[in-house]
């Protein structure tokens, strides 16, 4: 199965380099439908003009972002510097607390198709 996402220009870049090996996302209705073997378009925002197709490798579920960034290197995360605390408070900009303890977390290990 094939999913669509968008994401922002910085992430996106370190997917398509090869740097970041894992994206971060809420474990909503959405997330649920991935399986291991599914393909994501990942669309670059805000043009939308860019897309890079990656393949699911594997997904973990954690409660929340802090519990996530304390289990995954941050290699993984092409965050290599960051702390856990700076990591939390960057994903907050993006989704909120309630939503985080709504539908916990999901870690989506991909690599980028050949």
């Amino acid at each position: 199965m094939k999913h669509k996402m968008r994401l922002f220009e910085t992430p996106f870049n370190s997917i398509k380099s090869g740097r970041k090996t894992v994206e971060v996302r809420l474990n909503d209705d959405k997330r649920r439908k991935l399986n291991i073997g599914d393909e994501i378009d990942f669309i670059k925002i805000p043009d939308e003009n860019d897309i890079l197709t990656v393949k699911v490798t594997g997904l973990r579920n954690y409660n929340s972002f802090k519990e996530m960034y304390e289990d995954i290197s941050p290699n993984e995360l092409d965050a290599v510097g960051d702390t856990v605390e700076e990591m939390v408070e960057h994903t907050y900009e993006i989704y909120t607390p309630e939503k985080e303890k709504k539908w916990g977390t999901l870690a989506i290990l991909i690599k980028p198709n050949e």
